[in-house]
């Protein structure tokens, strides 16, 4: 990164929380940033991660759920997921920073005297690198207003660096320029019939202790909230009374844009920073999108989803929207069943899987569960249900072809051990690499389609690029006695000749893909690979109603 200027045009709103975690914020950012946006106004989102991780890469999926691969190759918050699938802008390394990185960051200018000797303290040299993180996007890309979410909740000593950033920044940069939206929750006691704002007051207490005064606050809710209480936590916060909203819980998170633009969320954030409210709003295909998910015209398809984190969804958290996105082209309602892969087996698969109009087995890392992913991958290919095996998933499908058509008994992937016939081996420059952050092969690379293939009728061309995490590939070296057999690959990188791809013959829809689709799905461009795959799990499921 480049030296940054303090002075820029850039508007910056602050996205904090409190009194308790995962209240949404990065909902309410990415809904906030729609609104401007849909206003015309150029927006990016970036999310302030206060772990010691230099990024989630390395996290298992339940400690933070999905890690969210972007464009460049980033290993990043899930949270980076909602702003693209909101904005149908990609994301960069940049729009996610951790604490982590901050650290290492000021440790290695450290290193290299960039300091002149002088000690290297919190205020002013980690603050510093945090404003200079904070401001990069808006430098760069000369957006008109850069939304922050500051992860973790106010009060935690691991956000207190990020808190004091922002109170300088907003010296800095002048009041005008930055805005801080604070999002609560105001219990409600079921005993007592009552919303409780106390929480709220001491957030904003703890808030303004840390040197910030929020000029927005959101309340999230289960029940409604009343004029009276809007206006008491106004009073008690210092905040003005139009600048309380309140965030229920509503049937999709993709009805929150509305919700907050009922409320004129936007236009008070607009006024507050100085910029033109009377712009004109479109959020026609929004709105249309809203609609078909919430009354689909074609009832509901199951799909199983078949992997080993299954107690936590958002480790699934972009093939679950990427789903909603597809059954909304479709018309019609997802219904996706998780099934643990370590509990499938060869006795129960046609019990747990025989009312599917669809298998995903989705991506993963280990020999954990992966036994149980083939019998799902068998199951889907010998009886015709149609079939789509992402990173892992798609190796599986190779593996389970190997064994049961080409009669390769012993056929694994090495990642497992060794094995006589690795129909799935580690990449060439991955062998000696021993340290596991950032050393896959990562974001966006170029795949070629064959023409007839069902994946090249989902995208309509032949030329894609699509988003990689992994280290494992298909072996080339089994590749013509696969396609021989009738497994045959589709989907090649031009500039490597690695399979990205690979299909059945004579399979209603079985495809197999070792990138990401998930990642690229957005609410105006769902994937088209779901699109084809809710579609062919439809007709799926129509035919065996006949």
């Amino acid at each position: 990164m480049d030296d940054i200027s303090m002075k820029s045009q850039t508007k910056y709103i602050f996205v904090t929380g409190g009194v308790a975690s995962s209240l949404g914020k990065g909902i309410i950012a990415a809904s906030l940033a729609k609104l401007l946006q849909a206003r015309g106004y150029s927006v990016t989102i970036q999310k302030l991660d206060p772990y010691i991780n230099v990024d989630p890469g390395t996290l298992n999926p339940y400690e933070h759920g999905e890690c969210y691969v972007t464009e460049d190759g980033a290993e990043t918050d899930l949270d980076l997921g909602h702003y693209e699938r909101f904005l149908g802008r990609p994301t960069s390394q940049a729009n996610n920073v951790t604490t982590g990185r901050i650290y290492q960051s000021v440790i290695n200018k450290e290193r290299r005297g960039e300091f002149l000797g002088k000690t290297v303290q919190v205020i002013p040299h980690i603050t510093d690198e945090i404003k200079r993180r904070i401001q990069y996007l808006g430098a760069k890309h000369k957006y008109d207003v850069v939304i922050t979410e500051i992860g973790g909740t106010v009060g935690d000593i691991e956000s207190l660096p990020y808190i004091e950033s922002v109170r300088q920044l907003r010296y800095e940069l002048g009041f005008g320029n930055t805005l801080v939206v604070h999002l609560t929750l105001i219990p409600y006691m079921r005993a007592s019939g009552e919303l409780k704002t106390k929480p709220t007051q001491h957030s904003v207490k703890q808030l303004q202790e840390n040197g910030l005064q929020p000029d927005i606050l959101v309340l999230r809710s289960e029940m409604p909230l009343t004029e009276e209480v809007k206006r008491k936590v106004a009073l008690f916060c210092n905040v003005e009374a139009d600048a309380v909203v309140a965030s229920l819980d509503v049937p999709t998170i993709y009805e929150v844009p509305l919700m907050m633009l009922d409320q004129k969320l936007d236009i008070v954030a607009l006024r507050k920073l100085g910029l033109d409210t009377d712009r004109p709003i479109d959020l026609e295909k929004w709105r249309d999108f809203v609609d078909r998910v919430k009354h689909p015209d074609n009832g509901t398809v199951r799909i199983a989803l078949v992997g080993k984190y299954t107690e936590l969804p958002d480790a699934y958290k972009s093939i679950c929207e990427a789903f909603i996105h597809a059954g909304a082209t479709n018309h019609v309602k997802v219904n996706l069943q998780y099934v643990n892969s370590e509990k499938l087996t060869e006795q129960n698969v046609a019990e747990v899987l025989g009312e599917m109009s669809g298998i995903l087995v989705a991506p993963g890392f280990g020999h954990r569960g992966l036994e149980g992913k083939i019998t799902a991958v068998r199951y889907a290919r010998e009886n015709g249900v149609p079939f789509l095996g992402i990173c892992l998933g798609m190796q599986c499908s190779v593996i389970e072809y190997a064994r049961n058509v080409l009669g390769l008994a012993e056929a694994n992937s090495t990642e497992t051990g060794a094995t006589p016939d690795p129909v799935i081996d580690l990449m060439e420059e991955q062998k000696g690499i021993t340290e596991k952050g950032g050393t896959m092969r990562l974001g966006a690379y170029p795949c070629r389609l064959q023409e007839g293939s069902h994946a090249y009728a989902a995208y309509g061309k032949a030329e894609i690029s699509e988003r990689h995490r992994h280290r494992y590939e298909f072996n080339n070296k089994y590749k013509d006695a696969l396609a021989a057999a009738g497994m045959i690959a589709t989907g090649i990188n031009p500039d490597t000749n690695l399979v990205e791809v690979v299909e059945v013959e004579g399979h209603p829809w079985f495809v197999g893909v070792q990138y990401h689709p998930e990642y690229k799905s957005t609410v105006i461009h769902p994937h088209p690979l779901f699109v084809g795959f809710v579609a062919a799990a439809i007709d799926y499921r129509d035919n065996k109603q006949k």
